[in-house]
């Protein structure tokens, strides 16, 4: 029998081909979650410090000056003064529910994340159902809260969580409504096509002048979903403690601190993509076809571009939720339900059967 020398070693050298491909699959796929980790780690650390600092500002007092340049790594700080803290757990929980609650919470908004975001853009191409899939991972969010409390019965930590969660299914409706709209406005329901959609026409194509009353019910219904003031009856100090937090320590409560902000941080990405053009910037770049090496950098700028435009209407966005939570008084129960059920659910579905109907009549 004679053997081929040639045929070892493209067989060999196809095996190796076949391993490679795998180690930069694992590889590129561990360096996609350590990129998102990163960014989001950052952007909480900024948010938390924004806050720290804008409430300072409206109270006319000093903010965080100490833990790092003008007191930016505060939040790192507490982050790491929790992780070293005993972790508590109930007589009468069931403890592996208690545990798993603030990480079903975090990687929720993490999967959210990752479809809303610019990163994303190749993804949500190919998905084009992104907004679907966004929405379902956020139904999680009140079964989380629902997890740690099934066998508790204390006063506090049981209305804290069926504030939470009432709270959080109401104000999901007019928030799918609202989605929808823009859905059918855009004629689908991918994050980059909507974004074309409104780059079409410029400033004034974005979806903030075409569906002004679906804009304002949105921002204020993503502040009831992440829970902020005047919305944060499910942690009302004064009434709860800390709600359905109160019986978490350590780091289990840094979580859940994280998945708020996590939480404020998406919602603002929702509101720049689906209302205030996305990466959009509405001025025309010069063409510049004649050479492909220029060619290569103004993709490369126009990226850069579309980053810094997205983060500075997402930090807009955060702004006005801060400075929203440290100037409005809370609500009672009875006014955040009555707002929902009897104001925002039928203006949204009016709002959407207005739609429908001027895109049906459009064809």
């Amino acid at each position: 029998m004679i053997i081929d020398t040639t045929e070892i070693q493209a067989i060999n050298s196809f095996s190796r081909l076949e391993s490679l491909k795998e180690v930069y699959g694992i590889v590129g796929i561990l360096g996609s979650i350590l990129t998102l980790v990163l960014g989001i780690t950052l952007g909480v650390l900024v948010i938390v410090w924004l806050e720290r600092e804008i409430s300072a500002g409206i109270q006319q007092r000093i903010g965080p000056e100490y833990a790092g340049p003008l007191g930016i790594l505060q939040a790192l700080a507490d982050g790491t003064k929790l992780l070293f803290k005993e972790n508590l757990f109930p007589s009468r929980g069931d403890t592996r529910l208690f545990s798993i609650g603030p990480s079903i919470a975090v990687i929720s908004i993490l999967l959210i994340s990752k479809i809303s975001g610019q990163q994303t853009i190749r993804a949500a191409r190919y998905i084009g159902q992104g907004f679907v899939i966004t929405l379902s991972h956020a139904n999680r969010l009140p079964v989380t809260i629902q997890y740690p409390y099934e066998k508790l019965i204390i006063s506090e930590r049981l209305r804290g969580r069926l504030r939470a969660a009432a709270q959080s299914i109401s104000y999901e409706i007019p928030l799918t409504l609202c989605v929808l709209s823009i859905s059918l406005l855009s004629n689908s329901s991918s994050t980059v096509d909507i974004v074309e959609a409104q780059s079409k026409y410029g400033f004034w194509g974005w979806n903030l002048w075409r569906q002004p009353i679906g804009f304002v019910i949105f921002l204020i219904s993503s502040l009831a979903e992440c829970e902020r003031l005047p919305f944060d009856l499910p942690e009302a100090e004064e009434e709860l403690v800390a709600g359905y937090q109160t019986e978490y320590s350590g780091i289990k409560f840094g979580l859940f601190y994280v998945a708020s902000y996590l939480n404020l941080l998406v919602s603002s990405l929702f509101v720049t993509v689906l209302y205030l053009g996305g990466w959009d910037i509405s001025i025309p770049y010069p063409p510049v076809s004649e050479f492909q090496h220029i060619n290569t950098k103004c993709q490369v700028f126009r990226t850069i571009i579309g980053i810094f435009i997205t983060l500075s209407k997402t930090y807009l966005f955060l702004f006005i939720s801060i400075a929203t939570r440290w100037t409005l008084p809370r609500l009672r129960l009875d006014q955040l339900l009555n707002l929902v059920w009897n104001f925002f659910l039928p203006i949204s579905l009016g709002n959407l059967l207005l739609t429908t109907s001027s895109q049906l009549l459009s064809l």
